[in-house]
């Protein structure tokens, strides 16, 4: 900021060198002038000298006319170079509107200027190191800036990435009301709200899915929450209906692809228990990764034995580290059991169709909460990355607090 606020100088400086320049040419021209008043004024002195004499008799009219032309000549000589006057506007002009120009560039440029914009790029300048930062930032963004409707929608992914589900609903309403009824909006809106309402089907999310669907019948979101919402109530075929329209939709390499795939069969199964037979069996020779399970080892740091409860809710769970924010698999256990050794695996899924086998990494999250969130505690380990094909026993020590981690 202060760079702007320099290079600002500048030019304002350069400006009221435009306008000074003339005030001090001006005094040249004023001494130009006061010099030909007076040849002028010996001039009529010397005419008036020579009518006197003429009129005493001392001079004839032909000495006069030469007198006369003799003094005329030496006027002329005296003004000689004279080429330009001072401006009809004087100094006093010029000199109040170089005092007034900064003050009435600094007004223009605060109701036609951008210095919040300025203050915000510099702002974002660096890039945050975590996500708890990147929400900080954005939280801020919007503080400032309420009718953005792009900070509104990266605050609610952010919100959605952290299991704030509630406070996304809301960040995807304003950007809706801001952005217009955009399908892919709609569908994070209502995808938002399901998980805040406990994953509970309601009139307004119908609304919300229909409306997205029929201005885009490939959008992703809606499609895959549709799928989410049939399985939880039961309707396989029509989960089965959703989640084969998401597949069609996805690209090659989306990483939710297989994921959504093994949904697809878990619901054929419900449909069909042969169905769910033949595609549990694997090929000869081949290893189901489906049934695959990382194991991890929870422990409570000694400092802490004395700060927590031994009914405090521990949750242990796996979330991917490129893909959807919510968890793919948790244990629910409490302070009492701890250490405790544990197994993650796709038996362990919150939704169907995201399992840790449809991710090569996953993020292993040990959380301590007294209330019973799942999303925000008092105490957590630090996370780890793993690879989900990993047979070695992972091991979390809850040592810190959430804010600090964050």
């Amino acid at each position: 900021m202060i760079e702007f606020w320099l290079c600002a100088g500048l030019l304002i400086l350069a400006a009221l060198g435009f306008l000074l320049i003339p005030v001090v040419r001006a005094r040249k021209f004023q001494a130009e002038e006061d010099r030909t008043a007076l040849n002028v004024t010996l001039y009529q002195e010397r005419i008036k000298e020579l009518e006197a004499q003429l009129a005493a008799g001392v001079l004839t009219a032909e000495q006069m006319q030469v007198g006369r032309d003799e003094a005329s000549r030496e006027l002329l000589s005296d003004t000689e170079g004279l080429t330009a006057k001072a401006g009809v506007l004087g100094r006093k002009v010029p000199l109040i509107v170089a005092l007034l120009m900064p003050l009435l560039g600094y007004g223009l440029y605060m109701h036609w200027g951008a210095i919040d914009q300025v203050e915000q790029t510099l702002a974002f300048a660096d890039q945050p190191q975590t996500i708890e930062a990147m929400t900080a930032r954005l939280e801020t963004a919007v503080k400032e800036n309420p009718d953005s409707a792009e900070a509104w929608y990266f605050l609610g992914r952010t919100y959605m990435a952290q299991e704030r589900a509630a406070e996304a609903a809301k960040a995807f309403e304003k950007a809706v009301g801001l952005a217009g009824r955009d399908p892919a909006l709609l569908g994070q809106w209502a995808q938002a709200i399901y998980f805040a309402g406990d994953k509970q089907w309601s009139p307004q999310l119908q609304s919300l899915t229909d409306e997205a669907l029929k201005a885009d019948p490939e959008e992703v979101t809606s499609l895959g929450l549709l799928g989410i919402a049939a399985f939880e109530q039961g309707r396989f075929q029509d989960a089965v209906d959703s989640w084969e329209k998401l597949v069609a939709v996805l690209p090659e390499n989306d990483p939710s692809r297989q994921a959504i795939q093994g949904g697809i069969e878990r619901a054929r199964g419900e449909l069909d228990p042969d169905v769910a037979t033949s595609t549990a069996a694997p090929a000869p020779g081949a290893t189901a990764n489906t049934g695959h399970k990382l194991k991890v080892k929870v422990e409570l740091a000694t400092a802490l034995k004395d700060k927590v409860q031994p009914s405090d809710s521990v949750f242990i769970f796996a979330r991917a580290v490129s893909g959807p924010p919510m968890p793919l698999a948790v244990k629910r256990l409490t302070v009492a059991d701890l250490p405790v050794e544990v197994s993650l695996s796709d038996a362990d899924a919150m939704m169907p169709q995201l399992k840790i086998s449809g991710f090569d990494q996953v993020q292993l999250v040990a959380r301590i909460s007294r209330s019973g969130n799942a999303t925000q505690g008092e105490w957590v380990a630090k996370p780890k990355a793993v690879a989900t094909n990993s047979d070695e026993l992972q091991q979390l020590t809850i040592d810190s607090a959430e804010a600090s981690v964050q």
